[in-house]
């Protein structure tokens, strides 16, 4: 192979060229049988509708870093792709693009309709999935599964019919959340509650058959049309004397009864609740207990219905002010006050949500819940980091029947008909034509299911069933999902329900969540702070390689990420370190083409220690990726990269590989330089795939992609790879010296090209035999005209003090310290002047109080970094002041 690197690394061909070849040589592909080691992830599945954005990124990064991990280790991998159909909001996609036409979904038809969803799927469908491509995903893209598919929906249509014959699905009035704008209905978590600055207001509701009555307060008295009573607390001692039974309701002087609850808070308001069971989930249950009508007063267009009497048809909000307006005239407003307060808003386009009574279809959670909570209490299913276990815990413990019809037309529609002449509903596997009764005449339901029913399939409709498939027998359950902790209860929980159901196993051994990832500052990326970060624009210009080492490295288990775009520089500066390494590496190993073959196992110490430090960083970033320590991984191979492999170990061989003769010595060394190189890229691999797959094509002797390449073996006697205490002992004392010997030199402002001469003065046996072996390697890193090991202090020189020797730097004809002194105290008087400025701007009471807090917080930054440089700078003029007595 070619071994010549270009001299600079350039990502887009590179990129394009790679994840080609990983999909012609279909390197991503699953054995169907399995086998013994197998290792599979089911992708969180993007909306079709869905661009790429930093969670997606994150998270398909972290389940790539595993997968491809996991190939090095041997085991059969699955990492089974596909989208999710997204009923509202692709419905809400083609309803934009009809309503453009100056049409509806209701004026062409359904049918029609669906046909458009499709083709929009279609044209645009696979836009996401090309972008999870070029974030490098290693996806099996040929078993790539849409929800909406034919195998997907069989799944789907069997779990509902077998639900409904358990008796686990039925149909029933409730309260749900309703959306007037998408005119369907809401899941609990499908609603944002914002704090609103609202009202609420207190109102009379006099008693019937006595003088007086009960203050009732409520933030929405436009529901009052259709209270059926008012509770209050049978423990509440104001009312311990009350007689009344019944209550007027104002305007529509209706009677309603004065019913005790236990509900009722005795702490908020006058502790009299007014009781609308069609318009709150509280009330609805309040309402069950007491047998109370439901009167609906608001219609699923957010309009006022018949039963508000002379507000009928007007629109909800403008039907609150109408009836305040009414009820002061009537001297039974009694008080309002600015309450703050959370409103539902539609997650789709943030309308106000209506708590609505509705026919709709229903899941009985509580026995699907009971197992569930099990399995992670018996850690069947692991949930990392282990924290998130209560937020579980708590959503399954309380958790309400699932409302799983939506009042829309892009989904999988509920299978039951309703025969219109008996009013059997029948539940089918295949449609039915006709009834038990023998009509006809029937009616499917026009309700489609909730997304998140289909989706909670996922683990086991995408691999086949309900057909008992190879691939289902071989990988599921799967090993491990990587989600994010807001989807939780909507994705995780419902899964582990369906899993345990239909499969009598979990979903998944192991449940990793991830952090957010936020801007530099900490704060929540969103379009309106104009902080967001397009990971299409990352890619394109700092190259996908950087941008996902970035995310891995900062992915700290419970710890939310904050992101910049100058970080992710930072790690394309280490991607083109690597580079050069490579090209070093390359070179050396072209000019010494039988190194390998005719290498003895070198002697020499950077050698020696280079291979026991890549020892312990195979075990660590093994023990990391096992533990889901991403960034611990990330920060391993970065440290062993750019610090140990090109900042020292590439710098202490230099002598070895450019020396005449010592033909042993060299090729010993180049073997151990390749050796250490293939072994790293292999290591980085599952975090930057593209510029370790081009570095192995130019490595001798490398054959196929690197994703076939095992994963290094952590002691292997044979090639001298194994722990090497003593080395490592000796090498860190060099380390340590020539360290000491740089850092004078920048402290006294001394040019790094300058030679200097140098004693080490050794506390021990060890350094004194190590360093006197290892002089001529620290003469060279340390830049060394001479070294004297064994010496003591003269006069006039620089002291460091290391464990194991002290070091002395003659400085002696070296600098001027007069020169140097006056310098020293030039910068610090100056720095001192900008610090008095700087204070007297931090005690200022005007500038705290009026400047925003990311200005107040620059400035002290700015203080804290010049506090930090004067004391380093005094610290050096007390060391040349101190020469200088010497010398003096």
């Amino acid at each position: 192979m070619d071994s010549k690197l270009d001299k600079g690394y350039e990502p887009h061909d590179v990129e394009a060229h790679w994840y080609a070849f990983w999909e012609s040589e279909g390197l991503f592909a699953a054995k169907e049988e399995g086998g013994d080691n197998t290792y599979s992830i089911v992708i969180p599945p993007p909306n079709v509708t869905g661009v790429l954005h930093m969670g997606h990124a994150l998270n398909v990064t972290l389940q790539d870093i595993l997968c491809r991990y996991r190939r090095s280790k041997g085991d059969n991998v699955l990492w089974m792709p596909g989208t999710d159909h997204a009923g509202i909001a692709t419905q809400n996609v083609v309803e934009r693009q009809l309503a453009s036409e100056g049409t509806d979904r209701h004026q062409v038809g359904r049918e029609a309709f669906i046909e458009r969803v499709w083709e929009w799927r279609k044209q645009y469908g696979g836009a996401i999935i090309n972008q999870l491509k070029r974030l490098g995903a290693s996806c099996d893209w040929d078993r790539e599964r849409f929800t909406m598919d034919e195998g997907l929906s069989r799944a789907v249509r069997k779990v509902f019919v077998d639900l409904y014959d358990q008796g686990l699905i039925y149909r029933g009035d409730y309260i749900i959340n309703w959306c007037p704008r998408c005119h369907t209905a809401l899941a609990d978590l499908e609603v944002e509650h914002e704090q609103t600055d609202g009202k609420l207001y207190q109102i009379l509701y006099p008693f019937v058959d006595q003088e007086g009555g009960l203050i009732v307060a409520t933030t929405r008295p436009e529901t009052m049309l259709g209270d059926t009573a008012v509770a209050i607390n049978p423990e509440d001692e104001r009312y311990a004397d009350l007689t009344a039974e019944k209550v007027m309701l104002p305007i529509m002087n209706r009677e309603i009864p004065i019913v005790r609850d236990s509900y009722v808070d005795l702490k908020f308001g006058t502790g009299a609740l007014k009781v609308t069971p069609a318009h709150d989930v509280n009330d609805f249950e309040i309402g069950l207990r007491h047998d109370l009508p439901r009167v609906k007063v608001i219609g699923e267009d957010g309009c006022m219905t018949a039963e508000a009497g002379e507000f009928e048809g007007m629109e909800r909000f403008e039907c609150r002010k109408a009836i305040v307006a009414k009820l002061d005239e009537m001297g039974l407003l009694k008080k309002v006050e600015s309450h703050d307060h959370g409103v539902g808003q539609c997650y789709r386009c943030k309308t106000t949500v209506e708590p609505n009574l509705s026919k709709q279809w229903f899941v009985k959670a509580g026995p699907l819940a009971e197992k569930a909570i099990k399995a992670v209490e018996t850690k069947k299913t692991r949930i990392v980091p282990e924290v998130w276990e209560k937020t579980y815990f708590e959503w399954l413990y309380n958790i309400r029947d699932w409302c799983i019809s939506r009042q829309i037309w892009w989904g999988h529609r509920i299978p039951a008909w309703t025969c219109q002449d008996c009013g059997e509903i029948m539940v089918r596997m295949e449609d039915p034509d006709k009834c038990t009764c023998g009509s006809t005449n029937l009616e499917q339901e026009s309700d489609v299911l909730d997304t998140w029913f289909s989706s909670a399939l996922w683990p086991f409709s995408t691999m086949g069933w309900p057909d008992q498939t190879q691939l289902l027998k071989a990988y599921y359950p799967t090993s491990v999902l990587i989600t994010g902790f807001d989807i939780l209860f909507f994705w995780v929980a419902r899964m582990m329900m369906m899993g345990l159901q239909f499969m009598d196993d979990v979903p998944f051994k192991d449940v990793y969540i991830h952090a957010l990832v936020r801007d530099e500052e900490g704060k929540k990326m969103s379009k309106s702070k104009g902080n967001v970060i397009d990971p299409l624009e990352v890619i394109e210009s700092q190259g996908t390689d950087a941008f996902r080492f970035t995310l891995a490295s900062f992915a700290a288990m419970g710890r939310d990420i904050k992101l910049s775009v100058k970080r992710i520089e930072g790690y394309r500066h280490f991607i083109n370190k690597l580079w050069n390494a490579a090209r070093f590496t390359l070179t050396n190993v072209e000019n010494n083409p039988d190194a390998a073959a005719k290498a003895s196992k070198s002697t020499a110490i950077p050698d020696r220690w280079i291979l026991s430090r890549l020892n312990q960083v195979i075990l660590q970033v093994e023990e990391s990726l096992e533990a889901y320590q991403f960034n611990e991984a990330a920060n391993i191979l970065y440290k062993f990269v750019w610090h140990e492999f090109c900042d020292w170990y590439l710098e202490a061989i230099k002598p070895i590989l450019y020396r005449e003769g010592a033909q042993e010595d060299r090729n010993a060394t180049v073997a151990t330089l390749q050796r250490v190189l293939k072994d790293a890229i292999v290591l980085l691999h599952p975090f930057i795939p593209f510029v370790t797959e081009e570095i192995w094509h130019h490595m001798p002797g490398a054959e196929g992609s690197i994703m076939k390449a095992p994963y290094p073996a952590a002691v292997d006697e044979a090639v001298g790879l194994g722990p090497d205490k003593e080395a490592e002992r000796e090498m860190e004392l060099v380390m340590a010296v020539v360290t000491a010997v740089r850092n004078i030199r920048g402290e006294m402002n001394i040019p790094p090209n300058q030679a200097l001469a140098a004693i080490i003065e050794p506390t021990d046996d060890f350094a004194k035999e190590a360093l006197a072996r290892e002089s001529g390697l620290v003469s060279n890193l340390a830049r060394l005209s001479s070294l004297e090991v064994g010496g003591k202090r003269p006069k006039g020189a620089a002291t460091a003090v290391v464990d194991g020797a002290s070091v002395y730097v003659l400085l002696e004809g070296v600098i001027d310290l007069d020169k140097e002194e006056a310098r020293l105290e030039k910068e610090i008087a100056k720095l001192t002047k900008e610090l008095v400025k700087l204070d007297k701007k931090l005690n200022n009471e005007d500038f705290l109080a009026k400047a925003p807090d990311n200005v107040v917080e620059k400035v002290r930054g700015q203080q804290s970094e010049m506090t930090e440089k004067r004391e380093h700078l005094e610290s050096n003029l007390e060391k040349v002041r101190e020469i200088h007595g010497d010398q003096g």
